[in-house]
């Protein structure tokens, strides 16, 4: 929707409204169908309902996620006791941070604006980028100038980049003009960009700082409408001021598509997760294993850059588990989006994350990474991680049913136009689903009076007995998981 603030008169930007904090804290109830009945019937009662700032005695644990990509309808099935065999399962303490920042746990999962700079690069052609407005005034900005204006830039007309600051994200919007100036050399190149502790309202300022950037390019100088915006949307941030905010604190039937992912936008018009999916194909499997390795992934890509910081929100998606205590034991993964030589320090102490790049050098720096990725060309240089990029016969197994789900949907979506369930809930869903399976198998197993991994656990897994064997060594040495594996490589006669 596309509204005007009463509280700035001078902007035009998109926006959703927030939720009336009038209203209870629970959700809206929607329709319900005989099959979402039939569904909840299913579901294991817990102890209170809707979205409560506290942390139950016992958390309820999700087992398994069914998704019917006909309907929109998600079911989870929960136990109350943690999975046995899990030594590091823990709860999570109210106001702890999980891996998806931004969302409040307060009443409503509602999460404020929260713009702590709002900023104007230009390229100056004696002195390169710089930044040549700000608000506030004294906020720190170094580095600012490359990330929000990509390497390579000034070869395209116009693009948008997502990025980190220290423990801020931010959003610019770039355009490129050109102009008869031989002082500017016949181009005109800015950016207009916001700092946010989280990245998953930014999407809504997208349109207002499109129209900004050109407004720039057009009208230089002329920064009333970011005052305007930077007073009415700037943070109040928590009295610690580290930016921090957390997101759900126990996962729940009716908090878990709301919770699952940000909600992102992107200008593809097939949407985020169609794209992802239609440009790797089958290779979502190898990335899928190297994302819940919690490796190191660069992605490379010549302008424009925009789309590729979606590819990096989308390889994070990959590893989302609803165990609670899985992963507490791993390095967190880390959404670093766009990155550039200036972050070649930061990369070097960082032991999970994934980012892209329009600066081929980062190629060289091996040592930066585990997996690089250029176009569609996966690969490392870790002889031990080789293997992972073969795809096995369960690789394929498991995208031919992601695909059929998928082209269900579609179909669903084509003769039920009341259809609500999207790309984005069946991909997030189907990968949460198979990583909460092995996590349940191998938490179980552990438990057990024999905790030994055979074949047919690898089947029930979803796993190839041969062809994943390094891959779940690898994954029970990072997660910390003690059994043991039996089954053999085969061998040659």
């Amino acid at each position: 929707m596309v509204e005007q603030s009463d509280r700035a008169p001078l902007l035009d930007w998109e926006e959703i409204p927030p939720p009336d904090p009038n209203q209870a804290a629970q959700p809206p109830p929607e329709p319900q169908r005989e099959d979402d009945t039939a569904a909840a019937d299913k579901r294991t009662p817990m102890s209170g309902t809707g979205w409560s700032g506290a942390v139950p005695a016992v958390t309820a644990v999700p087992t398994a996620v069914t998704y019917s990509p006909t309907r929109n309808i998600t079911a989870v099935v929960v136990s109350r006791d943690k999975p046995p065999g899990c030594g590091f399962a823990r709860q999570q303490p109210p106001g702890s941070t999980l891996p998806f920042p931004g969302v409040t746990a307060r009443g409503q999962w509602e999460e404020k604006d929260q713009i702590v700079a709002v900023f104007v690069v230009t390229f100056d052609t004696r002195s390169g980028n710089l930044v040549e407005w700000c608000l506030p005034h004294d906020v720190n900005l170094d580095g600012v100038e490359f990330k929000s204006m990509a390497s390579g830039s000034h070869r395209i007309t116009s693009d948008f980049i997502y990025f980190r600051k220290g423990k801020y994200f931010g959003l610019a919007c770039f355009a490129n003009m050109p102009v008869e100036s031989e002082l500017e050399r016949g181009a005109r190149m800015k950016s207009v960009g916001i700092l946010s502790p989280s990245y998953t309202l930014l999407y809504r300022y997208m349109h207002f700082l499109e129209n900004q950037v050109r407004h720039q390019l057009h009208c230089p100088g002329q920064y009333s409408p970011l005052e305007a915006f930077y007073e009415d949307k700037k943070a109040v941030l928590p009295p610690t001021g580290n930016g921090l905010v957390s997101l759900c604190p126990t996962w729940t039937v009716s908090a878990i598509n709301r919770c699952m992912h940000p909600e992102m936008k992107i200008t593809h018009p097939a949407g985020c997760m169609s794209q992802f999916i239609q440009f790797f194909g089958e290779q979502i499997m190898v990335l899928w294993k190297f994302v819940l390795l919690r490796k190191r992934l660069l992605i490379f890509s010549p302008p424009p850059i925009g789309v590729v910081c979606y590819r990096v929100y989308c390889c994070c998606c990959l590893a989302n588990v609803s165990i609670p205590g899985i992963g507490g034991s791993v390095p967190e993964l880390r959404p670093f989006f766009y990155v550039n030589i200036a972050d070649i320090t930061t990369l070097e102490t960082e032991f999970s994350y994934v980012a892209c790049t329009t600066e081929k050098i980062f190629e060289d720096k091996k040592e930066l990474y585990d997996v690089y990725i250029d176009n569609q060309n996966v690969k490392t240089h870790r002889s031990h991680l080789q293997p992972l990029l073969r795809l096995n016969a369960a690789d394929k197994e498991k995208y031919r049913k992601l695909s059929e789900q998928r082209q269900m949907l579609l179909y669903s979506q084509e003769v039920d136009e009341n259809c609500t369930a999207n790309e984005e809930d069946l991909f997030i869903l189907f990968f949460m689903e198979l990583n909460n399976r092995i996590f349940q198998t191998l938490c179980e197993v552990a438990g057990s009076s024999d905790p030994t991994i055979t074949a047919d656990h690898m089947r029930a897994m979803g796993l190839d007995p041969q062809g994943d064997r390094s891959f779940l060594e690898d994954l029970l040495e990072v997660y910390g998981l003690d059994v043991t594996l039996l089954i053999d490589n085969l061998c040659c006669s």
